[in-house]
């Protein structure tokens, strides 16, 4: 078995009822160049570590920050994640790309994506 490691940050979204708003003040703010789109990407931008967490904004019926982790082995951490208090928000799906990313919750219910490469 692999030894066990760091969980590193990967990627992060921005939920915002109007994502428009949302996309004119981060753009404003930090100089983003926002994508456009239903998911509005934002890349990680000069400077971040190579080759950086980036994100996106999308529409959502409320307000959130929302964090991205890697994992080596998504059943386990998401299994681990409801014996620490934690809940699971959404079942592992695939995307074209590649990855499996499931929705956990914390135990104050703060939501967190987790993603197996």
């Amino acid at each position: 078995m692999a030894q066990d490691w760091a969980r590193p940050f990967v990627h992060w979204e921005i939920q915002a009822k109007d994502p428009a708003k949302a996309r004119t003040f981060y753009s404003a703010m930090f100089n983003w160049e926002i994508g456009d789109g239903r998911i509005a990407n934002i890349p990680a931008g000069i400077g971040a570590p190579e080759p950086g967490p980036s994100g996106h904004i999308r529409e959502s019926g409320s307000s959130a920050f929302v964090p991205y982790f890697q994992v080596l082995k998504l059943r386990e951490s998401l299994d681990r994640a409801v014996e620490l208090g934690g809940a699971i928000l959404r079942e592992p799906f695939d995307l074209p790309t590649g990855q499996t990313l499931a929705w956990i919750a914390d135990p104050e219910g703060n939501q967190v994506v987790l993603v197996q490469q």
